[in-house]
């Protein structure tokens, strides 16, 4: 998170992400049903917790993983769906949100949104995800490249 405040690519993300996060408008029931076919039913069961506006992220993010991956495993694409879900432990709308990111790991609630994959692959490993979606939650794996690319465009 820090390496991204300190470039503009990093800032232009950002600004694109809290523009997008302002409307409360739930996904699509075309992106819905894209998402549900590709989850299974634990990791459904997370994902809804998710607010609008970040199901509404994880499908863009998800739709453009695919498409810079379309060799991609259904449990690859969970995890680019999922990948922002531990986001669910911090409770933190979109002014927390930009508030944790400026001032770091302070309190329980910021830590948690700085340590989301962890949380997130913890929360999908108890739901009995496959390892590959796991990993690529917790930020690491052999698509992690292709979904970086997906969360920042």
């Amino acid at each position: 998170m820090a390496s991204m405040l300190m470039n503009p690519a990093g800032w232009w993300h950002l600004l694109a992400r809290f523009v997008t996060s302002l409307p409360g408008n739930p996904p699509s029931v075309a992106d819905e049903i894209w998402a549900d076919d590709r989850l299974t039913n634990g990791e459904r069961s997370l994902w809804v917790q998710l607010s609008n506006q970040d199901r509404r992220h994880s499908i863009a993010v998800a739709q453009r993983f695919v498409a810079d991956r379309p060799d991609a495993t259904v449990p690859e694409i969970a995890g680019a769906l999922l990948h922002d879900v531990g986001k669910i432990e911090c409770r933190l709308g979109t002014f927390g949100r930009v508030a944790g990111t400026l001032i770091g790991r302070r309190g329980k609630r910021f830590s948690a949104y700085h340590d989301h994959e962890a949380i997130g692959a913890e929360m999908a490993a108890n739901v009995g995800s496959e390892v590959v979606t796991v990993e690529l939650i917790a930020g690491f794996g052999p698509a992690i490249k292709s979904l970086n690319r997906s969360d920042h465009a």
